[in-house]
């Protein structure tokens, strides 16, 4: 098979940005909140901090290996170059299949905002198949879309934001209460976490970003900075306008927010919101999938036609695989509260990205290494206060990968 050629270079900052961005103020705004209050109750302000925080350690690790190695595939590509290539499998295992199972789960999640349930599985799909395809006309497309969402999302979160701090009496301090202690502020911090983990798919499209090392690292902190604002406010407006005790309870505690502040007329305008939330972040998500099995099957550790590129500089049959593999679990199971293994492999994902971002020297150093010691220790932190049976179906999905590719690799001999 002749060598593919690389993908094109596309994105400027705005673009990464946005792309980022869609990812990270995605869905997870409008629901992540309600089980961070079951175990934190108030704490879910300082679960915020320790989440954002690792979260920044990771971001930087992240973008000082993508700026080194600006190729797709993300932390697959560095921890092959830095620690091996099983460390590098493992993490773009982890990322592929937990991710594409997320992919299943915005794909609902948008379906359960926008239409009835007999409707939502068949309009999920469909909303997966559109999004395959503008995918397919060239990133350019995608980063377009991403801004739209982007901009419109922000713009009802600072909404409900001035209505939740309008229509509250303030946090008082009894609702700033920790309910499970440290470990239930280490949960919360697990699962808010999640919402900044969208940073990921500015690196593992480094290879489409112009002038990598000045838009990464730039992207990467606009990005973190942005997200952690817009959570912090968001925290502060439900602390206030309903309290960690109603807020635990609530399904959908920005529509309830709304309308606990007295602006009914609104709860429908924060469901299109949370619908287009879903959809942009599935659409950065399937684009980050795709390009890590695009660098997977580059290595021949996934099936080597998932590297062929387009005339338009597409992964075209990475794009149409992903696409299709999630239609099929959108179809056929209910992922939206079956994907704890998800979580597991974004924490084992990342943990080899500071592993291998603190074996990097010299002028490829962009930070302090410190960072990177920091964020492995607070991914491993985090694993361990994840649900047992979470660790579990983690530790069974990383071994079916692990099967997978000493079959492949046996293959290919």
């Amino acid at each position: 098979m002749h060598p593919q050629p690389p993908l094109q270079r596309r994105l400027g900052t705005a673009d990464a940005v946005a792309i980022g961005l869609a990812a990270m103020v995605g869905a997870g705004v409008f629901s992540v909140f309600a089980p961070a209050a079951a175990a934190a109750g108030g704490g879910i302000l300082v679960a915020l901090v320790i989440a954002g925080f690792v979260a920044f350690c990771n971001a930087m690790a992240s973008a000082q290996l993508a700026v080194q190695y600006p190729r797709s595939g993300g932390t697959y590509v560095y921890g092959r170059e830095r620690l091996g290539p099983w460390a590098g499998y493992l993490a773009g295992w982890s990322f592929v299949v937990g991710k594409t199972a997320s992919c299943a789960a915005m794909a609902m999640t948008f379906a359960a905002y926008a239409v009835p349930e007999p409707w939502q599985r068949p309009v999920a799909a469909l909303a997966v198949v559109v999004l395959g395809i503008v995918g397919g006309f060239g990133v350019t497309r995608t980063a377009l879309v991403a801004r739209i969402v982007v901009v419109l999302v922000l713009l009802v979160l600072v909404m409900v934001v001035i209505v939740g701090f309008g229509g509250g009496g303030g946090i008082r301090v009894e609702s700033l209460g920790i309910e499970g202690g440290p470990l239930g502020i280490l949960s919360a911090a697990g699962l808010l976490f999640f919402a900044f983990a969208g940073y990921a798919r500015i690196a593992t499209l480094a290879e489409e970003v112009r002038d990598p090392r000045r838009t990464i690292p730039r992207a990467v902190i606009i990005c973190l900075v942005v997200a952690f604002g817009v959570y912090l406010a968001v925290a502060f407006a439900l602390l206030t306008g309903l309290g960690p005790e109603r807020l635990e309870d609530e399904a959908a505690p920005l529509s309830a927010l709304v309308s606990a502040a007295g602006f009914d007329a609104l709860t429908p305008v924060v469901a299109v919101a949370a619908a287009l939330a879903s959809l942009g972040a599935l659409l950065a998500l399937m684009a980050g999938v795709s390009r890590t099995a695009l660098a997977m099957g580059r290595e021949d550790d996934l099936p080597r036609s998932l590297a062929r590129v387009s005339r338009r500089g597409v992964p075209y049959i990475a794009e149409a695989t992903v696409t299709v593999v999630v239609v099929v679990l959108v179809l056929s199971i209910d992922l939206r509260g079956a994907i704890g293994f998800s979580s597991f492999g974004v924490l084992l994902y990342y943990l080899i990205a500071n592993i291998a971002a603190a074996t990097q020297r010299g002028a490829d150093r962009l930070h302090p290494r410190v960072l990177d010691v920091v964020g492995a220790v607070g991914c491993v932190v985090l694993v361990v206060t994840l649900p047992p049976a979470s660790i579990v179906a983690g530790a069974v999905v990383v071994l079916v990968g692990a099967g997978l590719r000493l079959i492949l690799r046996s293959l290919c001999r």
